[in-house]
């Protein structure tokens, strides 16, 4: 039996994660463009291996590349059902319409349709029943609304 070479990995899912997120810090612009911060207060996810919450103290470390273009490093923890902690580092994209893009920083609606919000977490713990996490790729998609982020992620075959 042959591998064709060429095919691209498949994708499983893993969890929605549904991040509560306080008003934005506005630190301004600096050398490397606008920055914002915005806090991580709780939350929840389920998936097909794991349930649990969002732990608060978390951020997203933002900069506005642009009036189209945000570049997002959210940093924060999971913790599962049976009392598990998953350390989660996403890295993201986002780009839409400047319009979009504004709605969105000043907390207003926008359909998550009109948005490019694509993301590749990297999950890590310490609890050895999770431990394959630490040896998996993963991506996702998001979506911004006025008091929550939602992440699916998929984990890479």
């Amino acid at each position: 039996m042959t591998t064709d070479r060429t095919a691209a990995p498949g994708l499983s899912f893993f969890a929605e994660v549904s991040v509560d997120v306080g008003p934005p810090v506005d630190v301004g612009t600096t050398p490397e463009g606008h920055r914002r911060i915005v806090p991580i207060t709780g939350g929840t996810f389920h998936g097909s291996h794991v349930t649990g919450r969002v732990l608060p103290g978390g951020a997203d470390y933002q900069i506005l590349r642009s009036r189209e273009l945000t570049e997002l490093d959210a940093r924060y923890a999971l913790e599962t059902d049976t009392g598990q902690r998953i350390y989660v580092q996403n890295t993201a994209l986002r780009h839409g319409t400047e319009e979009d893009i504004e709605r969105l920083n000043r907390g207003e609606h926008v359909a998550p349709d009109r948005i490019y919000f694509r993301c590749w977490p990297r999950l890590t713990t310490s609890a050895p029943e999770l431990a394959w996490l630490n040896n998996r790729l993963a991506i996702g998609t998001g979506e911004r609304h006025p008091d929550q982020v939602v992440v699916r992620i998929f984990l890479i075959d």
